[in-house]
């Protein structure tokens, strides 16, 4: 499982132009879920991206997690993020979980988020949709779950 976290300052996103989730002050959050990818996957990457120490403290430090500061989430599915582009000049996908387990995936994550009491607010799986985001720092951090253990 991989993520890619942004610190933002506000963050949208639209399907069919129409706004389907928005932030204020958090992370936006590509999720991408991969083939075999597990209950210890999804809950190592929740807990990782609640914790991680990426916001400003007082002096400046990156020393404080989402969760600390009271931000919210908005958690965006995208499978983009298993692409294999090592052969030809055509990304494959083959990685990436089949659609029915990365979304059971996709709204696990969202569920552990938000038991841990976060505002969590997310795109539309399997829609195409736009993004709109306010990169804060920018500050934008690489999880996998795979070398995380």
């Amino acid at each position: 499982m991989r993520a890619v976290l942004q610190r933002v300052s506000s963050a949208r996103v639209e399907v069919a132009g129409k706004v389907v989730g928005e932030i204020g002050r958090g992370l936006l959050v590509l999720l991408g879920v991969e083939e075999g990818d597990g209950e210890a996957d999804i809950r190592y990457l929740a807990e990782k991206t609640a914790q991680l120490r990426i916001f400003e403290d007082q002096a400046g430090k990156m020393n404080l997690s989402v969760e600390e500061i009271g931000g919210e989430l908005l958690v965006v599915s995208q499978f983009t993020l298993l692409a294999d582009c090592r052969k030809g000049r055509r990304p494959g996908f083959s990685r990436a979980a089949v659609p029915a387990l990365a979304d059971e995936h996709y709204v696990k994550f969202v569920e552990i988020l938000r038991g841990r009491g976060l505002s969590v607010a997310t795109g539309q799986f399997q829609a195409s949709m736009d993004v709109h985001l306010v990169n804060e720092g920018p500050v934008t951090i690489l999880l996998d779950s795979r070398k995380g253990f």
